[in-house]
């Protein structure tokens, strides 16, 4: 077990913090004060949390990887504190510095929803070890200890993308596997897409190549079809702007792209099961007596 204390580095715009995952710390961790940071959280065995709408359970050492987009609650905390990383773009933007870390649309932004990675006991001893690290740097506080602590983020983050790579894809993220680089593409494209860009044609015209073949591609990697990929993406932010925001359906339909806001109402009740107001209405009772 690793005992962890709060620190944090302030350098002009730049930020980025360490912060105990317990059940002392659960409300902190929880409140709006880390809403805005991307966050690469370790937990333990048996915690219980929420990433948007998704409830997943720890039952061994996991790693969640967090936009600052998305929303994330933990609802249970395990007996073993865990960690929470925190930093802003300013301090270390994956966008910017791709080519040395390759996580975006794998760790971030991924278009299966897939946020994290389990640890075995050899990848948890390495985690813990490069966690523990950072800790350090922050109490001696040596010169260039902002370049040293980006360097062990850039650590954590590289190792996990391998591991995320092998978890779900089952491919080594070797910079030459050409199924890999293909899904961060399309992973990245939605994301950066999704509300003006509707249809799988879209998307292969974009990549040059045939619809055909984007779905076949997808398909040989055991994913969903493209189509369902770019509509899940779209629903995902609009129950994310049901629930988090104050915008009605009708707003919400024209933040999205969609001209007609009936038919972005058909599309949310075929693929959710419930219309955009029965939804909000379901997730906050829920919450209510939760």
């Amino acid at each position: 077990m690793i005992e962890f204390q709060q620190c944090v580095l302030e350098s002009f715009y730049k930020k980025m913090g360490l912060h105990r995952v317990s059940l002392t710390d659960q409300e902190e961790v929880n409140s709006e004060k880390y809403k805005s940071y991307i966050k690469i959280v370790y937990l333990p065995e048996a915690y219980t949390v929420t990433v948007d709408f998704k409830r997943y359970t720890t039952d061994t050492p996991t790693v969640f990887f967090i936009n600052s987009n998305q929303h994330f609650h933990i609802e249970k905390t395990g007996t073993e504190p865990g960690l929470m990383i925190y930093y802003n773009r300013d301090f270390y933007c994956i966008q910017i510095h791709d080519a040395e870390v390759a996580c975006d649309g794998l760790l971030f932004n991924n278009l299966s929803n897939m946020p994290m990675i389990t640890l075995n006991s050899t990848d948890a001893i390495v985690i813990t070890h490069i966690l523990k690290a950072i800790q350090d740097e922050f109490r001696i506080k040596q010169a260039q200890q902002e370049e040293m602590l980006r360097v062990y983020l850039k650590q954590i983050i590289i190792l996990s993308t391998r591991i995320w790579s092998v978890e779900h894809l089952d491919k080594v993220n070797d910079g030459i596997d050409y199924d890999t680089a293909f899904y961060r593409q399309f992973s990245l494209l939605v994301e950066n897409h999704y509300k003006e860009k509707h249809t799988v044609a879209d998307y292969a015209d974009i990549m040059g190549i045939a619809p055909k073949t984007l779905t076949h591609r997808l398909k040989r990697m055991n994913m969903s079809q493209p189509n369902e990929v770019i509509k899940d993406r779209i629903i995902l932010e609009a129950k994310r702007l049901l629930i988090h925001t104050a915008m009605s359906a009708k707003q919400i339909a024209y933040q999205l792209g969609y001209e007609d806001p009936a038919y972005f109402n058909r599309l949310f009740s075929l693929k959710v099961g419930e219309t955009p107001s029965n939804f909000k209405k379901k997730y906050n009772e829920g919450k209510k007596y939760n």
